[in-house]
């Protein structure tokens, strides 16, 4: 099974392509750590369509996520100015320290924009 974090950010990046209510219970289940049962009674669906529900959003954001590679993509540019940053930062690699500090805050601000 997929992390928590791993299930998040396929939601961040397509959630919206589900129902209303399949985002609510995905929501409240994965994200809220609600469990199956009270889920189950908060919908007044069996447990067994909550599970039903999850694994089917799952799926839907998962063959989005084969078919686009968003999230992908996204962890590829995070590490990468992951990288950039700490060459940046290591006065080993000579860039002066002016250059250096401007561009550390150019990659502060891409990680501030994608997350």
């Amino acid at each position: 099974m997929e992390t928590i974090f791993e299930r998040t950010l396929l939601f961040d990046f397509y959630g919206e392509l589900l129902t209303t209510r399949q985002q609510e219970i995905f929501e409240d289940v994965v994200m809220n750590d609600m469990s199956l049962s009270e889920a189950a009674e908060v919908y007044g669906i069996s447990r067994q369509g909550i599970h039903d529900t999850l694994r089917r959003c799952e799926r839907a954001m998962q063959e989005m996520e084969e078919k686009l590679h968003a999230v992908e993509q996204f962890e590829k540019v995070r590490k990468t100015v992951g990288a950039m940053d700490r060459i940046l930062a290591d006065p080993e690699n000579g860039i002066p320290e002016d250059l250096s500090k401007k561009l550390r805050g150019l990659t502060a601000e891409i990680m501030r924009e994608i997350g």
